[in-house]
């Protein structure tokens, strides 16, 4: 029997600044750039480039529905070019890995067609945050209105080409999004290693990934926000770690129970997994304690200088540094909303919740919303 102990599918590059970059791919007439004007206009706004650019946030704010892609997907498609480079966070990357499959057909007619997805266009993927990890995955995830929930969309032809490291691209990124982002890391991280699809090979990168985040962490809760300026690069580079680990073990529940709160309150992706985080992890301590469990919160006990039982109350602690935590009401939750999450959990995040360190059901899920709310 074949196992995959790890997936390595694009190629990974790293400049020194986007000069350098521009200067290796050319970016030109048959190119489409997908981005921000407020990343584009500084960094690459005076080279003069002849590539097409399409401005995500003129088709919306926030995280991608299946609206918003449509809307890019029309136009991107009456541009008619043979790459496609995306040059930005969570968003700009997600909707670039369906323009690098999608046709004619519809977002729902793509679901439908998953896994098996064609590739029409080729892919470059430059990330501007340091959390999403996602220039080396195969997957999107954008909330589908019409189901009230946010769901991945995964096929192979969805790997970049190419994913490009720039370290440059993050000296603008507010402390805000570098604090929801870097989450997002550390919960890829942790949840991709608990995997019962873990392999030693995702192991190795996703528990690097969390040394990296949380001595990171350390550094700025000790000397203040400013300290992460120096850190940027390690941050960078800790998030494509956490990205190549799940890109091969996947996420599992704190994922699958975020998604809700985000998809009906419109909750960063990063500060949504945050919310979830601890929570779940310690029902899976209730549960069972013992195997890469235990073998994590041995690891996390060493970072924090706690007890392993302690661990999920330190890492609360040190997060709540960088990023206060909020109960779930904060968010507009209602009590009603909280069954409704669970069952929408086990109804629609089946991929995910395959992935848990042990199995959590509809009464479970409820208990963790409720400890949350």
């Amino acid at each position: 029997m074949r196992t995959i102990q790890i997936n390595l599918k694009p190629e990974l590059h790293r400049f020194e600044s986007c000069a350098d970059f521009v200067s290796e791919f050319r970016p030109g007439e048959g190119d489409l750039v997908l981005t921000n004007k407020y990343i584009y206009e500084p960094y690459f706004g005076a080279m003069g480039l002849k590539c097409r650019t399409l401005f995500q946030e003129e088709y919306g704010l926030g995280e991608p529905t299946d609206v918003m892609v449509e809307a890019i997907m029309k136009d991107a498609a009456e541009l008619n070019c043979g790459r496609v480079i995306a040059i930005g966070g969570g968003t700009v990357i997600d909707i670039a890995k369906v323009l690098a499959v999608a046709g004619n057909e519809g977002i729902d007619a793509l679901y439908d067609l998953a896994p098996d997805l064609p590739k029409r266009r080729r892919l470059v993927i430059l990330p501007t945050t340091c959390g999403t990890g996602s220039e080396v995955t195969n997957i999107s995830i954008m909330s589908r209105t019409r189901l009230g929930t946010k769901m991945g969309l995964v096929g192979p032809a969805m790997y970049a080409d190419s994913a490009v490291l720039i370290p440059q691209l993050l000296e603008r990124l507010p402390y805000g999004v570098f604090a929801t982002s870097s989450i997002d890391a550390l919960v890829h991280a942790v949840e991709s290693s608990l995997s019962p699809r873990a392999t030693p090979y995702t192991k190795l990168f996703g528990y690097q990934a969390i040394e990296m985040i949380l001595c990171g962490y350390r550094q700025i809760v000790e000397e203040g926000k400013h300290a992460r300026i120096s850190l940027l690069d390690d941050f960078l580079t800790a998030s494509n770690y956490a990205g190549i680990a799940f890109g091969t073990a996947g996420c599992a529940a704190v994922h699958a129970t975020s998604y809700p709160l985000s998809g009906k309150y419109h909750v960063a992706h990063g500060e949504s997994n945050y919310a979830m985080f601890t929570g779940v992890l310690k029902h899976y301590m209730e549960l069972r304690n013992d195997g890469e469990l235990a073998v994590m919160n041995g690891f996390l006990a060493g970072l924090l200088h706690c007890r392993p039982e302690q661990v999920c109350d330190a890492l609360d602690n040190l997060l709540s540094g960088i990023l206060p935590k909020k109960p779930l009401r904060a968010y507009g939750v209602t009590e009603e909303d909280l069954p409704r999450f669970a069952h929408s959990v086990i109804e629609t995040q089946g991929r995910l919740m395959a992935n848990n360190f042990v199995p959590l059901d509809e009464a479970r899920l409820l208990k963790i919303y409720r400890e949350l709310y």
